[in-house]
């Protein structure tokens, strides 16, 4: 049976740590009938979530790897994607984001916005991802939704507008009133799956009537019919409300607030209502690909159209026991079982033997599916990210952004037995995981991991020795992932010069070393001023290619060197002698000049970090605070808690949970993510530059 796309939505629910968002939708699946049992994040009865499936993460209460299910609410269709809070598994939400329609925004009733929230919403943007808001845990103590309303708009400049209010708060809260239906509901049972529908508490009639004024006059300045009706005093059809609020939200001018606890079953059922109601269907957005069959690679734009020629992006990956799971989004036409599709990056032909519906960690196999889906194909061998057709059109998808690791470890297998299962599950998570980089340092033979912080490498650490039963592992210390960069601009003028025996090499380069703008995002660019054929348009690739090779390595502490712009003004050549290589090895030669002359600095990465403690021990974590050389960024009170942001240096970081629990009783917690790269202090420079040499005599 072909696809309803008016009545499909692919979401995915994000927020900031402990908001909730796996236990709402543990709640989503029960009552879409997907299971029939809740069970908590951290439950007693020792089985965990289900969109948990992972054994760490049930162990840990945290969500570790995104997770897809599909389920039915009502006649909707909603493929749900579940993804981690922690910053240090961002490229899960990352590419979950990549490839949604909508999404829902949790935030918690008490905390409101938080440092990952804005981190998560800034991803939403960056796709282009239109958004409803839930907030969540409104059975907590000091919940207050219309403060963390407030902070929506503050915090992260939506236009944020309640479309229900709370009937009572903490222990009270039993239920919310609608404000386009104008209808209590209340939700009772032992899993809140009964709704009462009745009319509206007369201790909230004033809050309420204050409440719908406000979402009227908001939508008023979206339609030209509301306004008139509502300026007359007329009756507005519920159905104009509808249709308004979706075409806003769609339109990412609007974001409508919907409200409840999710742990004590209340509203979660009317949160499903708004994700048909004002959530877009595929045929909604707009899916942009870029047409490779020319040189031009033109923008064009993907139809959900199961007659059109098949476009699909995997954009997650599984590597299991019994072969590779990829995640795909069916973009346009259809992928039948015992087809061929293409690889766009390789070029390679694939069969399609298998088509699974995925539901957490199980599967059901399926003939066929269609443009607007979600589903995963087996035993295709490809990377995250990757665009597969029919062969029929040539188009890529736009890439996902995928942020660069910040910290290092060394690892060492002592068992030689174990290094081959060792090395099979680093290739494993490499493929899954973008941000998960592995280098071989020859100088010392170290084996080096690369990730986003402590707690991502920890994981796969963990996962090594669980999966692949690497028991001996040893680990060093963490280390930072500095960088290098110039200080000052250089002009360079080289000649690679070499005439003995045999053919001999010639080529010069004349040019430019300078600081990248600070609007552009790469690390290296590269540009062409050559006139006249004073080098030969074949040779200029190999100047850009020479000047790639040393940006990997600098010379002060052999780390990566970043935000450098190189131009190319001119330079010579020689009929005979000058070749690619000669011209690499100028190239070579020009740089290191350069770099040593344009007073190179030494980089570290500064974590935004965000501190919750009460505000008795918010002088000493302060203080602590600025002993890491951090800075702090802003202070804000509540009640008996304090939250603290600060830019502090990642080097200054390495166990901080443990300081941070001893000096506030374990009562404070903190999130930490990448902020920017900034320049060490001129002792510490001096420090790693030292030990960079010593380690290079040994």
């Amino acid at each position: 049976m072909p696809l309803d796309l008016e009545n499909l939505r692919n979401i995915g629910i994000s927020a900031h740590i402990d908001s909730g968002k796996t236990t709402l939708t543990e709640r989503v699946l029960f009552y879409t009938g997907r299971i029939h049992a809740i069970h908590e994040v951290r439950g007693k009865d020792g089985v965990g979530a289900k969109m948990d499936h992972m054994e760490l993460e049930q162990e840990r209460g945290i969500t570790i790897t995104s997770a897809c299910t599909q389920c039915l609410w009502d006649g909707t269709t909603i493929n749900i994607i579940d993804t981690p809070g922690h910053v240090d598994f961002t490229v899960e939400v990352e590419r979950a984001l990549k490839v949604l329609d909508g999404a829902v925004l949790v935030l918690c009733g008490v905390s409101g916005v938080q440092s990952q929230s804005i981190t998560v919403d800034r991803q939403m943007k960056r796709y282009k991802v239109p958004r409803i808001a839930f907030i969540n845990k409104l059975d907590r103590t000091g919940a207050n939704p219309f403060s963390v309303t407030q902070q929506l708009c503050e915090k992260l400049n939506h236009n944020a507008i309640v479309m229900q209010c709370p009937i009572g708060l903490e222990d009270k809260h039993k239920g919310v009133v609608d404000l386009i239906k104008m209808r209590a509901f209340v939700f009772e049972g032992e899993h809140g799956e009964t709704i009462i529908e009745g009319d509206i508490p007369d201790d909230m009639a004033e809050l309420v009537a204050e409440k719908r004024e406000e979402l009227l006059d908001e939508l008023s300045n979206f339609s030209d019919e509301i306004m008139e009706l509502h300026m007359e005093g007329n009756e507005i059809p519920e159905a104009l409300i509808y249709e308004t609020v979706r075409k806003a939200t769609i339109a990412q001018e609007l974001t409508p607030v919907f409200m409840g606890s999710a742990y004590k079953n209340v509203a979660v059922q009317k949160l499903l209502d708004a994700v048909h109601d004002f959530l877009p269907c595929p045929t909604d957005v707009n899916n942009a690909a870029f047409d490779i069959s020319g040189d031009s690679e033109d923008p064009i734009v993907l139809d959900s159209d199961p007659e059109k020629p098949f476009v699909g992006y995997a954009f997650k990956l599984e590597d299991g026991a019994y072969g590779q799971l990829s995640y795909m989004r069916i973009y346009q036409g259809q992928l039948k079982k015992g087809s061929q599709m293409f690889n766009m990056t390789t070029g390679k032909k694939h069969n399609v033997g298998r088509i699974m519906r995925v539901h957490s960690d199980e599967t059901e196999d399926i003939e066929v599916a269609e443009a607007g889906d979600i589903v995963a194909v087996f035993g295709i061998d490809c990377h995250s990210g990757t665009t597969f057709t029919d062969d029929t059109v040539q188009v890529n998808m736009t890439s996902m952004h995928i942020p660069e690791p910040v910290i290092d470890i060394k690892i060492d297998c002592t068992d030689k037995e174990a290094s081959k299962n060792l090395s099979k599950g680093l290739n494993r998570f490499m493929k899954e995981d973008p941000t998960f980089k592995v280098s071989f340092d020859e100088e010392s033979g170290d084996t080096i991991l690369s990730g986003m912080g402590e707690l991502h490498l920890e994981i796969y650490i963990e996962r090594l020795k669980r999966e692949y039963q690497v028991t001996s592992l040893e680990t060093g210390q963490p280390q930072v992932a500095y960088r290098e960069t110039i200080t000052a601009p250089t002009p360079f003028d080289y000649t690679h010069k070499k005439q003995t025996g045999g053919s001999g090499q010639f080529g010069r380069v004349v040019g430019l070393m300078e600081l990248m703008p600070e609007e552009e995002k790469e690390d290296y660019l590269f540009e062409d001023l050559v006139k006249g054929g004073n080098i030969p348009r074949e040779y200029i690739p190999s100047v850009d290619k020479g000047f790639k090779v040393c940006m990997k390595e600098g010379a002060l502490i052999g780390f990566p060197i970043v935000g450098i712009k190189m131009t190319l003004k001119d330079g010579a050549f020689h009929n005979v002698d000058s070749s690619d290589m000669a011209f690499q090895l100028a190239a070579i030669g020009a740089f290191r000049e350069a770099y040593m002359q344009a007073s190179p600095a030494i980089m570290e990465p500064i974590m935004k970090v965000e501190i919750e403690t009460p505000t008795e021990f918010q002088g000493t974590v302060v203080g602590n605070i600025s002993s890491r050389r951090g800075i702090i960024t802003g202070t804000l009170e509540e009640e008996n808690y304090s939250t603290v942001t600060c830019d502090v240096p990642l080097s200054e970081m390495f166990g901080y949970v443990g300081d941070l629990r001893s000096m506030t009783q374990g009562k404070a917690t903190f999130t930490m993510e990448f902020a920017k790269y900034a320049p060490v202090t001129r002792d510490i420079s001096e420090e790693l530059i030292k030990k960079y040499a010593d380690r290079k005599k040994k």
